[in-house]
C-alpha cells in the first residue's frame, strides 16, 4: 500500500504526531481458546506480539524452493470458488463460497479460523478503530464514516459435507471483545493430516463508505477483503514457528494481509452498464441475463482476490507487455472521465515497472495487470495492492515535470511493486511489514534512480516563473525517516508502534537501510543478492531472517549484513558520526637540549625564535612569488572524529593546500578516533563519508570541517566563534551539497502538501 498518502494527504496528522505525542502500548495477553473436543489438541495462535523473525526458515518450508519444474507456480493450499452479486444502490454483495483447504500438518485439524475483515468497519469499537482513535494515530487522510456508511460481513451459513459447523468470534491479539474480524469454526469432522476438506459458505457484505482499502463512493465500488478467508496454518521451521500454529491476526489499523496461495474461480454479477475489473483473467465473454451481467475471472497461484465495478468508468485503456521469461501480459487501466489525463501516464508507469522488476528481480509470471484510478472523492481507495490488480491514484495536473506527475508515477510504480514483494513472495504484512512496504519502497527508488527521475520541487505556477529545484528519491526518503530519533526497529510488526508516523518510517528507513547496504556491497552484489532472495523464496512466505540469510550468503559479506540488521531491523539505532576537530599547525623547532656531535647543546626559546625567523626569511627570498602551498616548516594536521550513535565503517578524507589528500577508513566501535599526518603542506578541510553513501546519517552538517586558519582567513585578527565554525562547515567542501539537499527536501515536503490540500 502506498504510504505517501500518510505523508501527503495525511499531513495534518503527521504534524500532530511529530509534536511529541507519545503512546505506550501495553502488550496484550494471548487469550485461551476453549477446547471443543479434548481428543483433538488445540492449535495455538501466533504470538500477539510477533514481529521480526530471527531464525531462518527450514529448507523444506512451504514445500521447499520452487525450481520451476513443478506443475504449479505455488504449492497450492486453498481453492476458492465464489459466486457474488453486487447491488450498487444498497452497496451490498450476496455471496456463495466453496472453500477447499488442505491440511499440511501431521495432525488432524478440528478447528479452523476465518478472517472476516469487513467487520473492521462495523463500528468504533473494533480493533481497527480503537487503534485509530489513539492519540498519535490516524489512517492516511482521516476520512470518517458517516451515518449509514458502516460496513460488515455476515456469515449466513457454513457447512462441511452437509453438516453445519459451529462458529464463534475470537481475539488472537487480545483485542476488544467487540472486534469480530476473526472467526473460529469448529468442524463437524476433523481434517486428517495431509487431507483436504470443502466448506460451503453463504455470506452477505454491507460495504462501507471507502475510508481504508475497501468500500464504495457513489457508483464506484472497490471490493477487497470481502469474503470469509481462511487463516494460515504454519508448520515448525516456517517463519520462526517451533510448533504447528495458526497465524490469524485481527484486522489492525496499519496492517495489511497474509494468506495461503491457491486458486480462485469467481463469478461476479453486476447490473448492465457497470465495468468490472478484477484479479486474474476474464476467461469468457460476459453473460447477460435480463438486466444483469455475469463476469467470470480465474487466477491460480495467488493469495487474494479483489475487484471493482462502476458505471462511470470511461473506455478502458489497454496495453501489452512482452518480456523475456514472462507470458504476454495484458494491462488494463480503468479510470473515471474526470481523470482521463491520468490514464496514459499510469499505463506507461505500469509498463516501465513490468520491465524493471522483471529485469532486476525476476520475470513476471501472470498474464494480466489491472490498474484502477479511483474517482474524485474516493482517494482512500487509491494506493492499494492485490495480486495482478491494484489501484493507482489521481492528480489534477499530470503534466511532465510537476509534483503531480511525479506523485502519480511513483504511486503506480509502488503499487505494482507490491505484486512482487506482497504478491509473489507472499510476505506477512501483519508481522513483518518491512518485507513488503520497506523492500518495495527501496526497489521503487532504485527504479527512479535508474530512470534518472528526481523529485521535481515545483508546481505549474512555480515552473512558469523559473523555479524548479530537484532532489533524488533516496534523499527525500532520508528527510522523512525520523533518523534523529528512531523509536522502532523496521522489523517491528504493524500494530506495536509508537505512532502512525513511526509506522510510516518502515517505508523510508528500510529504503535507506538497504540503500546504505548497497553502497557497501556494491550495486551488482546487491542486485545479485536480491535476485537470489526472490528466486529462493517466491511463493513461499519468507521471513526477515530469510532475507538476512539470503543477503549474507549471496553477497559473501555476512558481517556487514548482520551488523545492519542488528542495529536497524531488530533494533532502532541512530547513526551520527562527525568531525569534531580539525587542526593544522606548523611543526616548529622546540627549546631544550639535544645531542649534537656527541655533545649536549641547549637551545633557549630566544635561540629557537631567531632560527625560525631566519628560516622564514631565507624561504621568502627563495620563493619571491609567494608560494602558499608549502613553507619552510612541515605541518601536523590532526582530525578528531566523534560518534553519537551506532558504529559503521566510515571513510575520512583530509585535503591539503598543495592539492594532495589523505584517506583513512574508520572501522571500529570506539566512540571517537584521531588521525594525524605530518606533511609539507597545511590542511584545509576534512570530509566524513565524502561519497554521501550513508543516508542513515542523522546529521550531515557535522561531516565537513575547515581548519581554524581557513575560517579566520575571512575574519582576520580574530579566532573563529561557534557561528563562524558552523557557517564554515556549511560553506566549506561538500557540506554545501548536503545542506542544499536537505533544504530542497524540506521544500519538497511543503510543496507536495500545498498541491494536495
Amino acid at each position: 500500500m502506498s504510504k505517501w498518502q500518510v505523508v501527503v494527504l495525511g499531513a495534518a496528522g503527521v504534524v500532530a504526531i511529530m509534536t511529541g505525542v507519545q503512546v505506550l502500548a501495553a502488550v496484550p495477553v494471548q487469550p485461551a481458546i476453549p477446547s471443543a473436543n479434548p481428543a483433538v489438541p488445540e492449535i495455538p495462535f501466533a504470538s500477539p506480539s510477533a514481529a521480526a523473525v530471527t531464525v531462518m526458515s527450514a529448507p523444506s518450508a512451504w514445500g521447499g524452493a520452487r525450481s520451476g519444474s513443478e506443475p504449479t507456480l505455488s504449492d497450492r493450499v486453498v481453492d476458492y470458488q465464489i459466486s457474488a452479486t453486487l447491488d450498487p444502490l444498497a452497496h451490498t454483495v450476496e455471496g456463495n463460497e466453496k472453500l477447499t483447504w488442505r491440511n499440511r500438518s501431521d495432525r488432524p485439524i478440528k478447528v479452523i479460523y476465518l478472517h472476516m475483515y469487513l467487520n473492521a468497519f462495523e463500528g468504533n469499537r473494533t480493533t481497527f478503530f480503537t487503534e485509530k482513535n489513539r492519540p498519535g494515530f490516524d489512517f492516511r487522510s482521516g476520512v470518517e464514516i458517516g451515518k449509514g456508511q458502516w460496513g460488515h460481513i455476515d456469515l449466513r451459513s457454513i457447512s462441511q459435507t452437509g453438516q453445519r459447523a459451529k462458529v464463534s468470534y475470537v481475539h488472537p491479539d487480545g483485542g476488544p471483545d467487540t472486534d469480530h474480524t476473526v472467526m473460529r469454526v469448529d468442524l463437524p469432522a476433523a481434517v486428517p493430516p495431509g487431507g483436504s476438506t470443502t466448506l460451503d459458505i453463504n455470506f452477505f457484505d454491507q460495504l462501507p463508505r471507502v475510508i481504508a482499502r475497501t468500500g464504495y463512493f457513489g457508483t464506484f465500488h472497490l471490493v477487497g477483503q470481502w469474503y470469509p478467508k481462511i487463516g494460515v496454518l504454519e508448520l515448525p521451521g516456517e517463519r520462526g514457528a517451533t510448533e504447528v500454529r495458526w497465524n490469524v491476526h485481527e484486522f489492525h489499523l496499519h496492517s495489511e494481509f497474509y494468506a495461503d496461495y491457491g486458486s480462485f474461480d469467481v463469478h461476479l454479477t453486476v447490473p448492465k452498464g457497470y465495468v468490472v475489473g478484477a484479479t486474474g483473467e476474464e476467461t469468457e465473454a460476459a453473460a447477460e441475463t435480463g438486466s444483469a451481467v455475469t463476469h467470470h475471472f480465474v487466477q491460480d497461484d495467488v493469495h487474494e482476490f479483489a475487484w471493482t465495478a462502476d458505471n462511470r468508468t470511461a473506455q478502458p485503456l489497454e496495453g501489452i507487455y512482452q518480456g523475456a521469461g514472462s507470458p504476454t501480459v495484458k494491462i488494463t487501466v480503468l479510470y473515471p472521465p474526470e481523470y482521463a489525463s491520468n490514464a496514459t501516464p499510469v499505463l506507461k508507469a505500469t509498463l516501465d515497472s513490468l520491465a524493471y522488476f522483471s529485469r532486476t528481480l525476476g520475470a513476471y509470471p501472470y498474464t494480466t495487470v489491472t490498474v484502477v484510478i479511483p474517482p474524485y472523492n474516493a482517494s482512500e481507495a487509491s494506493g492499494m495492492e492485490y495480486p495482478t490488480f491494484f489501484t493507482a491514484d489521481h492528480v489534477k495536473d499530470p503534466s511532465p515535470g510537476t509534483v503531480g506527475a511525479l506523485f502519480l508515477d511513483f504511486v503506480t510504480i509502488h503499487e505494482f511493486g507490491h505484486g512482487y514483494f506482497y504478491g509473489i513472495l507472499g510476505s506477512n504484512e501483519f508481522e513483518e511489514p518491512m518485507l513488503d512496504e520497506g523492500l518495495n519502497q527501496y526497489w521503487d527508488m532504485r527504479m527512479a534512480d535508474a530512470r534518472h527521475e528526481d523529485l521535481h520541487l515545483t508546481t505549474p505556477w512555480l515552473r512558469r516563473i523559473g523555479i524548479a529545484p530537484r532532489i533524488t528519491g533516496f534523499e527525500f526518503e532520508r528527510m522523512i525517516a525520523g533518523l534523529a530519533n528512531p523509536v522502532d526497529g523496521v522489523g517491528e510488526n504493524s500494530w506495536n508502534r509508537l505512532s502512525t508516523y513511526s509506522y510510516g518510517t518502515t517505508y523510508d528507513r528500510t529504503a535507506i537501510i538497504m540503500h546504505d547496504l548497497e553502497q557497501r556491497l556494491g550495486a551488482p552484489a546487491m542486485e545479485k543478492a536480491m535476485q537470489a532472495y526472490y528466486q529462493r523464496w517466491k511463493f513461499r512466505h519468507p521471513s526477515i531472517a530469510d532475507l538476512r540469510e539470503s543477503l549474507a550468503e549471496s553477497s559473501g559479506q555476512r558481517a556487514a549484513i548482520e551488523a545492519a540488521f542488528s542495529q536497524q531491523v531488530y533494533a532502532a539505532a541512530m547513526i551520527d558520526d562527525s568531525i569534531d576537530a580539525l587542526d593544522s599547525d606548523e611543526v616548529l623547532p622546540e627549546a631544550g637540549t639535544q645531542l649534537v656531535d656527541g655533545k649536549w647543546v641547549e637551545r633557549t626559546q630566544a635561540d629557537v625564535d631567531a632560527a625560525i625567523k631566519k628560516q622564514r626569511s631565507e624561504w621568502k627570498k627563495a620563493h619571491p612569488n609567494g608560494d602558499q602551498e608549502v613553507g619552510p616548516f612541515a605541518y601536523r594536521t590532526t582530525v578528531t572524529l566523534g560518534r553519537r550513535g551506532a558504529a559503521l565503517p566510515e571513510t575520512v578524507v583530509v585535503h591539503f593546500a598543495d592539492g594532495s589528500s589523505e584517506k583513512v577508513e574508520w572501522n571500529d566501535t570506539r566512540r571517537w578516533q584521531r588521525y594525524s599526518w605530518v606533511k609539507p603542506s597545511r590542511g584545509l578541510y576534512a570530509e566524513l563519508d565524502p561519497e554521501q553513501s550513508h543516508l542513515l546519517d542523522a546529521n550531515r552538517l557535522n561531516n565537513s570541517r575547515l581548519t581554524d586558519d581557513e575560517v579566520a582567513a575571512s575574519s582576520p585578527g580574530s579566532r573563529p566563534n561557534f557561528l563562524q565554525r558552523m557557517l564554515a562547515a556549511v560553506v566549506g567542501g561538500p557540506a554545501s551539497r548536503r545542506l542544499s539537499a536537505d533544504i530542497e527536501a524540506i521544500l519538497q515536503s511543503a510543496l507536495t502538501l500545498l498541491t494536495t490540500l
